[in-house]
Order: C-alpha cells, then sequence, then structure tokens
C-alpha cells in the first residue's frame, strides 16, 4: 500500500515553493520557482498575485514529478505563507484588483504615524499585540481603500474580499469556493482581537475596513476546503494553514514555553512559545496566535521581526555584486578574522524590533581607506546576528524563564560562521536540525495530524534530528560589549527618512 503523503504549499516572499512530505518527514520531492519583485517607488514592494498562484502550480507540478507520485496519491494539503502581505480580488471574477502589497512596504508609514498621534496605539496593542506600523496588513488595506474610493463601495456591497496569502490561495484552490485564513495569519493584521479569537468591528471601524471583505478565521489545524478538480484533477483536503514562523515554531518543537527558534530568510524572525495567555511585551516584541491554538484552547507565540537578514546578502550580490552567489558570502566573510571595525544596519526599509521605526535607514559605518570587500561581507554577516541576538536578551525580560536553546532554520542557517556567530553574540547554543526546511513541514506537520497522518505532537517532535550545535565563546564581557557597539551604531539610523 502506497504511504501516505503531504503536500505543503510554501509561499515566500521571493518566490513560491511545494514540497512532497512523507510519513517520516522526509522530503521526497520538491518544487521552487521565483518571481518578480515590483519596487514603484522606494519604500514600495508589490507582487503580482497571478504570478504568485502561476509560480505556486509550477512548483506543484515540478514536486510531484521529483516525488514520482500523482495528486490523487496525496492525503492532504497543507499551506504556509508570507504573512502579512495583502491581496484584494474580485469575488465574481477572482481577478485580483490590485497588486499584493507587500510586508516589507513601506507606505502606510504616515497612516501609522497619524493612528499613533491620536491615541490608538494603546487600543491596538491590548487587542492584537501588534504594534502600529507599516508591516502589518490592517493599514495596507485602509491605504489601498482610501487611494481608491470605488473600491470601498464595491467592499461594502460585498463584491471584494481581502485577505493574506493563505486566503489568496485557499480561494484559487477551491476554484473560488472558500474564503478563509487561519487564527496565525488573522493575528497578524491589527484587524483580529487575540484575547477574543475573532475579528474586531472596532479596529475595523477606525481603519475604515469594511468587515464584509474579510475571510473566515479558524484554527491551523481544521478543514479549510478541499480543492477543485479543475486545479488537480482530484479533490484533496486542505487541513493545515498556518503563518510561515508559527509554521517553523510548530516544526521545530514550539508546542511548549521554553522553546524557541529563529529563522532566516529574507527576514529574521525569533519566536518563543509564551503559552496559554498573551504576554504583553515591554521591550518592543509582539504576541500573536501561534499554530497549536484550536479546540483545546489558545496558544500564544512572543515574536521579534527583523526586517532584513538574507535580503542582505541578496544586496551583497544583486546591487553591490561583491559576490556572485549568495552562498559565496562565507568564504569571502572569513578571508578576514574580524569586520575591521565596520559595522552595518542593514534598515533597507525601516527596523522591526525592538525599535518600530519605519523611518531608519541603513548605514554602514567604521570605513577606512583599509576597508575590504571581506569586512564588509563579516560586517553583514555580523549584522544578521548581533539582530537576532539583542531580541534574544529583551525576549527574555518578557518570558517568564529565559530561552535556554535557539532552533534555528531557513537557508541562512547553512552558514557555518553565521550560525557560530549567533552563538557567540546571543550567549545561547544555536542548534541546527538536519532539515531545515521547517516552514513547510509545519504546514505539512499540521495537515497530516488532522487527517491522521500523525497520531500527536509527540510523534512529530520524535521526526526531529538535530544536525551540529554551536556553542557560544566570547566571554559574557565580550558579548556585552559587541552588543553594545551593535546599539550604538542602530541608534544612527533612527529617524533618517522622517520628513
Amino acid at each position: 500500500m502506497q504511504p501516505p503523503y503531504i503536500l505543503a504549499i510554501d509561499q515566500g516572499t521571493t518566490s513560491s515553493r511545494a514540497l512532497i512530505v512523507d510519513v517520516e518527514g522526509e522530503i521526497a520531492g520538491i518544487g521552487q520557482q521565483a518571481f518578480r519583485q515590483y519596487y514603484p517607488e522606494p519604500g514600495l514592494v508589490e507582487h503580482d498575485p497571478e504570478e504568485i498562484w502561476e509560480t505556486t502550480l509550477e512548483s506543484i507540478g515540478v514536486a510531484l514529478a521529483q516525488a514520482q507520485i500523482s495528486a490523487d496519491e496525496l492525503t492532504a494539503v497543507g499551506v504556509t505563507n508570507q504573512r502579512e502581505t495583502v491581496v484584494v480580488w474580485d469575488r465574481e471574477t477572482g481577478e485580483p484588483l490590485h497588486n499584493a502589497i507587500v510586508w516589507q512596504d513601506r507606505r502606510t508609514a504616515a497612516i501609522c504615524d497619524g493612528l499613533r498621534a491620536a491615541g490608538n496605539e494603546p487600543t491596538f496593542a491590548k487587542a492584537t499585540g501588534l504594534k502600529l506600523d507599516p508591516y502589518f496588513s490592517g493599514t495596507k488595506l485602509s491605504w489601498l481603500l482610501h487611494s481608491r474610493p470605488e473600491l470601498r463601495v464595491r467592499a461594502e456591497r460585498g463584491e471584494i474580499a481581502a485577505g493574506t496569502i493563505d486566503s489568496w490561495l485557499v480561494w484559487k484552490l477551491t476554484g473560488g469556493e472558500r474564503h478563509v485564513t487561519d487564527y496565525t495569519n488573522a493575528s497578524r493584521t491589527l484587524l483580529f482581537n487575540i484575547n477574543r479569537g475573532r475579528w474586531d468591528d472596532s479596529l475595523c471601524e477606525i481603519l475604515g475596513i469594511p468587515r464584509e471583505m474579510l475571510p473566515q478565521a479558524q484554527p491551523s489545524r481544521s478543514l479549510f476546503g478541499t480543492t477543485h478538480e479543475d486545479v488537480f484533477g482530484v479533490k484533496l483536503p486542505i487541513t493545515g494553514i498556518a503563518g510561515d514562523q508559527q509554521a517553523a515554531l510548530f516544526a521545530q518543537g514550539g508546542f511548549a514555553p521554553g522553546v524557541a527558534k529563529n529563522t532566516y530568510g529574507t527576514g529574521c524572525f525569533l519566536l518563543a512559545n509564551a503559552g496559554r495567555h498573551p504576554v504583553h511585551s515591554q521591550s518592543g516584541l509582539l504576541t500573536s496566535i501561534g499554530a497549536g491554538a484550536g479546540p483545546s484552547g489558545p496558544e500564544y507565540i512572543v515574536e521579534g521581526s527583523v526586517f532584513v537578514g538574507g535580503a542582505l546578502v541578496q544586496w551583497l550580490r544583486g546591487e553591490l555584486r561583491i559576490i556572485k552567489r549568495s552562498a559565496d558570502i562565507e568564504s569571502l566573510a572569513e578571508s578576514v578574522p574580524d569586520s575591521a571595525g565596520v559595522t552595518i544596519v542593514p534598515a533597507f526599509t525601516g527596523l522591526g524590533a525592538p525599535d518600530w521605526d519605519p523611518h531608519a535607514r541603513g548605514a554602514i559605518l567604521g570605513l577606512s581607506r583599509g576597508t575590504t570587500a571581506g569586512h564588509i561581507a563579516r560586517a553583514s554577516l555580523e549584522a544578521i546576528a548581533l539582530s537576532s541576538a539583542e531580541l534574544v536578551a529583551v525576549m527574555n525580560d518578557d518570558l517568564p524563564s529565559p530561552v535556554a536553546t535557539l532552533r534555528v532554520d531557513g537557508g541562512a542557517a547553512g552558514n557555518d560562521l553565521l550560525m557560530q556567530l549567533q552563538a557567540d553574540f546571543s550567549g545561547l547554543e544555536v542548534e541546527r536540525p538536519v532539515n531545515t526546511e521547517t516552514t513547510a513541514l509545519g504546514a505539512a506537520y499540521l495537515a497530516g495530524l488532522e487527517t491522521g497522518v500523525w497520531a500527536s505532537n509527540e510523534e512529530i517532535a520524535g521526526l526531529r534530528r538535530v544536525d551540529r550545535v554551536f556553542e557560544p565563546r566570547l566571554s559574557a564581557a565580550e558579548r556585552s560589549a559587541r552588543l553594545h557597539h551593535w546599539r550604538r551604531a542602530v541608534e544612527r539610523t533612527l529617524g533618517w527618512a522622517a520628513e
């Protein structure tokens, strides 16, 4: 009898991916297709929703071919996605009515400033666990409806659907039958009350967003719909959805407090399980809903978001052209013993936690005539590690007990030098799994648990295997000095683009 397979759709910021996952948690096939990034103006980032859908389908085809199976041999579908990116489309035709506005986009900085000046920040923080920042979906929708009043009129008549990328994909997968999202994605919109587990009418009113636009929200482990036969030629249940970072925490065994993971992708995202009660951070961190929330009760996570991680390496490759491939940065950085006093703050689109400054901009400090490409490469890896190490320190101020071990994943987790720097600057053991595809695995595990492929979280935890543990080598005094120096550099970038 054919063993069960799960299709995991991993829709990211720069590419769409599909993985075929077997009962042992192994990847039997993988497909990946990049798509175009649109930058209409400085600080604005958009995607074409149709291109996201097309590359998703292409990736699924490649993954199935590599696994040498057909769609009718799949048991279920799981979806994970870039979270705060928002799409608006016509309910009747399914046609997108605007490019997707990406989580990195900064166009709503003035809206956030106005809401803050009006005294609304405490209201949003208490209900959503988030900051008033352009990062989140709600102000993006508010901007779109303000810029195009005809869309607001149609939205109020129920003619327009809005949602994060998971909602768009499920709509397409089900042939327009289902307009849904899960709690993890909903909790990143500035419109969802994480204390009550539902859309908040008062927040919708403040942002001027008709409730009729929004999808039905439900637990990450539940039936979201069934794929239309026109998509795969077969009906498949979609039984797991989670935003990329909550999905990765789930795959890393973050089922209870005390477990933290850091994902190194376009940005870096540090998450820790905070238990059954929301944590109100005093340190600039976010509180959201975890993938384990459901019939058994709520689950909350604490998160620190670094907007630029792997994107810094892409900049070195694509714009500065000091490396040909992203993987080349490790050897270039290792060609020098240190950064020779160079510090890079990659605030290309502002800063996330703990500063939350959309007006910050990137800087390279400490340049001298002897600065080389090697020093810039090493300073870039240090910037990624220092950004995350600072978040570990402030996260420990919010959690009941400090993080003991940092579990890592994402593409850059394969960089040994970066992982050693992360251990050095955080003072924690950094634990890298054999399989760093944890975002997709999280979606697969959620879908498989709901359909009985796996029986429990404990069985899922048993699938995880460790590749390498990186031990910290710096003394506490050295580590403190490096973090202090980093903070000095960050402070020089704050407010740079403010009028």
